[in-house]
């Protein structure tokens, strides 16, 4: 008898657990309808799937949609020092690209509230009208064997937080030839934690 695709699947046994195969998309839901959708649209340079007056189904690449914004007029405004979602974090191909949408998104406007290299990552956090975070960013290191093994490091210990840097300076020396490799390194600080941590 002959073996279907379905058989062929290795499937748990018992009570293992299975992990997502990906995260396919978060969703906001916001008082500020029209002013979020444009935001996510200019800041992920995504199109709409779908748009009505309740819901906009966005996306950049292949999957129907990554972001989801549902519109629920009179909401309260998010409160400073609560708990709740922090952010979520979009991965560009390289540095070129990650610097061509920071100077794309600074020409209208829109600047990060917190740039950082972390060590794995150079990454820029913008905030969306309605004060979520998104992060922008790039893999420091070619091999995921190297990136993990940084979070392993003494100098993750020190500092798992990352060392802030200007991104206009970080632009300007990209534009001058400087390798790739010596700008995605991580300066060494010294010990840093979340109380060093300055938002712009």
């Amino acid at each position: 008898m002959a073996q279907t695709q379905a058989d062929a699947i290795e499937r748990p046994q018992g009570d293992k657990a299975v992990s997502p195969a990906k995260l396919a998309h978060i969703v906001l839901r916001t008082s500020n309808y029209d002013e979020m959708v444009n935001w996510y649209q200019t800041v992920l340079n995504a199109t709409p799937a779908f748009r009505n007056e309740i819901l906009c189904f966005l996306s950049y690449d292949d999957e129907h949609h990554r972001v989801a914004i549902l519109n629920m007029p009179d909401l309260e405004a998010q409160k400073d020092g609560v708990v709740g979602f922090h952010h979520a974090a979009f991965t560009y191909a390289d540095l070129g690209d990650l610097l061509a949408t920071y100077r794309r998104l600074r020409d209208q406007g829109i600047k990060p509230v917190f740039p950082i290299n972390h060590g794995p990552t150079t990454s820029m956090y913008y905030a969306d009208p309605d004060g979520n975070q998104i992060e922008l960013q790039i893999d420091n290191y070619d091999r995921i064997e190297d990136a993990t093994a940084f979070f392993y490091s003494e100098a993750f210990a020190e500092n798992p937080i990352g060392v802030e840097f200007d991104p206009d300076e970080l632009l300007r020396r990209f534009e001058s030839g400087e390798p790739e490799e010596d700008l995605k390194r991580r300066p060494d600080v010294g010990k840093r934690g979340l109380a060093d941590v300055k938002l712009r």
